[in-house]
């Protein structure tokens, strides 16, 4: 039987960046996922706050070079790839020069979030299945974690709906109390439109709210589940409010069983047309 494949992305992985909520749980559940028996691929930006010497960053020739165009400019999109070796699992990297060698994540040294973060999330989202494609290798699901990957059921369900790679791929968003303290930029929707999305996906994305932008995510997703022991109300209230499949949140000893289970349960589930 054919293992079935998981794409897990994440904003944050342990030890490239420091522990977190999202990282350490992205990093656990790649790798029990894929002691577990299933084939996974794992993915997360290049922030320039990692040490690439230390962890043995390099590029991957092949599959860099491409260009995507982000709010009608060129950017260059660099693939870098390195090893846990204690997980015996493989990370690969989306970089880009302007927007991730600034020597931090997703906020400056005043803590607040970078203005161009919805550029950035754009970009790592479309860099991903790009370079998946590239690599020939075709998930069935994708597990996404962090706010900076909750465009990718959008891509899915709207942009890549078409594209016979991604014919049977689903989504599930992992959601976490992590957000940000200053909405994305008030051009967000209009870039969405440069980028090719329609009118009516963009209306619930005209103001680029923390908020909003779950709401879409959950709204294209084909299972949701949650990081964090507590979400906050408004993002309590989305959880229990959404029609896909839901896995609430489970202790860390049974995380990597429950949803593994999960990934299963949305793979065979039938999609609704």
């Amino acid at each position: 039987m054919e293992k079935k494949k998981i794409l897990f992305i994440s904003q944050e992985i342990s030890p490239f960046l420091p522990k977190s909520e999202i990282s350490t749980t992205a990093r656990n559940l790649a790798q029990g996922v894929q002691e577990g028996g299933k084939e996974i691929r794992v993915f997360m930006p290049r922030f320039g706050v990692i040490n690439e010497r230390r962890h043995q960053l390099h590029e991957v020739i092949r599959l860099s070079g491409m260009n995507m165009i982000i709010d009608d400019t060129d950017h260059p999109l660099i693939i870098k790839v390195a090893s846990i070796s204690a997980a015996r699992m493989q990370v690969y990297f989306i970089d880009n020069e302007e927007y991730f060698k600034r020597k931090s994540t997703v906020i400056d040294d005043k803590e607040n979030h970078h203005p161009d973060n919805d550029e950035r999330s754009m970009f790592f989202c479309r860099g991903v299945l790009e370079t998946v494609k590239k690599l020939g290798w075709q998930p069935d699901v994708i597990h996404c974690n962090g706010w900076m990957t909750a465009l990718m059921p959008l891509y899915i369900k709207n942009l890549y709906k078409d594209d016979p790679h991604f014919t049977n791929t689903k989504v599930v968003y992992n959601m976490y109390n992590e957000g940000f303290n200053n909405n994305w930029d008030s051009r967000f929707s209009e870039k969405l439109k440069f980028d090719g999305f329609s009118d009516e996906v963009i209306a619930d994305l005209t103001e680029g709210s923390l908020e909003n932008i779950t709401k879409a995510a959950v709204k294209y997703a084909d299972g949701i589940s949650v990081g964090s022991e507590e979400l906050t109300p408004e993002l309590k209230s989305i959880f229990d409010s959404a029609e896909c499949a839901k896995l609430d949140w489970v202790e860390e000893e049974n995380q990597v069983k429950s949803t593994s289970e999960f990934l299963d349960k949305v793979i065979e589930a039938e999609v609704l047309i």
